[in-house]
């Protein structure tokens, strides 16, 4: 249930509501606007003795059962978009972020070149792969943790935080000690303890839609990170999967602002896997943030050819540096803007 206070109501008179959630057995979840106070009781349905006993405390303008399934993930709870702030700029409420870096790490060098242009090109984050999930066992797993030192070094080098995906909940401790920001890619969307844990890591969790999910159960899966107390969660559409075989998956743009409409998280676009092919990425880019999307993860490669995972879809330096020029010229159209360090805003 949602629990709206009173315009006014004071720091303490906000406590007590809260103790009283806690003591029925509920867990609150606070949101202060500019005017009205919101708190979120999550736990079962409420009972109409319930809702009639928090409608009954002073502070207490009115009671609403949240109706969605996913609490935590509603609008109903928090109104208000999520921004999440990074020292490299900020993604939701109009701030626009990009990830971009390898599909993989490979060598030290090949990703701080990555490192180092992405940067240079308006990219905020460093994405790379240390533990990679592929459909045969026999593809390029990834170095593991010598990947992720290598990410560490990328970080140290050019100040750009790090997002890199974790596959197993046992997992989560290493990577979440090399890593500002923990991937959970589309294969394990539904992973439930991986979820769990990731969300008690203290990290910010980026969570790929699964090529097969609804957006009710992908916003069902970011609940089970929201419950262990993180509300710093990224959703990414990456593509579903449909009868179409001309791209490697089908981008569901619509995902966009139909998630806008249902939850307070940022919403990011992942045109490179959705491609498959390089040629398209800048397309379903540009797409994606003109529906509405807070930010992309895009992958990029000194050397695509060369690449021991997804050559076909990583774009060279050039290709990179043309989807950034024209990234930076779409966004003021839409009243957005490409975000910029917390220092040169």
């Amino acid at each position: 249930m949602l629990i709206i206070l009173k315009h006014g109501t004071g720091p303490k008179e906000i406590e007590a509501v809260v103790e009283e959630v806690r003591r029925v057995g509920y867990r609150p979840h606070v949101s202060e606007g500019e005017h009205t106070t919101l708190i979120g009781a999550i736990g079962k349905g409420p009972t109409p003795e319930l809702i009639e006993h928090f409608r009954a405390l002073e502070p207490v303008q009115d009671v609403i059962p949240i109706s969605k399934p996913y609490k935590l993930a509603s609008l109903e709870v928090s109104p208000r978009p999520t921004v999440l702030r990074f020292p490299t700029g900020a993604t939701g409420g109009g701030e626009v972020m990009v990830a971009a870096g390898p599909c993989g790490v490979e060598s030290l060098e090949q990703t701080l070149t990555a490192a180092r242009y992405v940067k240079q090109h308006g990219a905020q984050m460093l994405r790379g792969g240390a533990f990679k999930p592929r459909t045969s066992p026999y593809s390029f797993q990834g170095l593991g943790e010598a990947g992720l030192e290598i990410l560490a070094q990328a970080r140290q080098a050019t100040g750009l935080p790090v997002v890199t995906e974790v596959v197993s909940p046992e997992q989560v401790d290493l990577v979440a000690a090399y890593a500002d920001v923990l991937q959970i890619g589309a294969r394990n969307a539904q992973n439930f303890a991986l979820l769990q844990a990731a969300g008690q890591s203290g990290r910010p969790v980026l969570l790929k839609r699964g090529m097969s999910m609804t957006l009710e159960e992908f916003l069902m899966s970011a609940e089970y990170v929201l419950a262990q107390g993180n509300m710093r969660v990224i959703l990414v559409e990456r593509g579903i999967r449909t009868f179409e075989r001309s791209t490697r998956f089908t981008l569901d743009v619509s995902a966009v602002p139909v998630l806008k409409s249902l939850t307070h998280l940022p919403v990011w676009i992942d045109p490179s896997h959705a491609a498959g092919k390089r040629d398209w990425v800048t397309a379903l880019a540009l797409a994606g943030l003109a529906a509405g999307a807070d930010g992309l993860i895009v992958e990029t490669h000194p050397e695509p050819e060369k690449a021991q995972s997804d050559a076909a879809q990583q774009l060279n330096e050039a290709q990179f540096t043309e989807m950034m020029s024209r990234i930076k010229a779409l966004l003021p159209a839409l009243g957005r803007r490409l975000s910029q360090p917390l220092e040169m805003v």
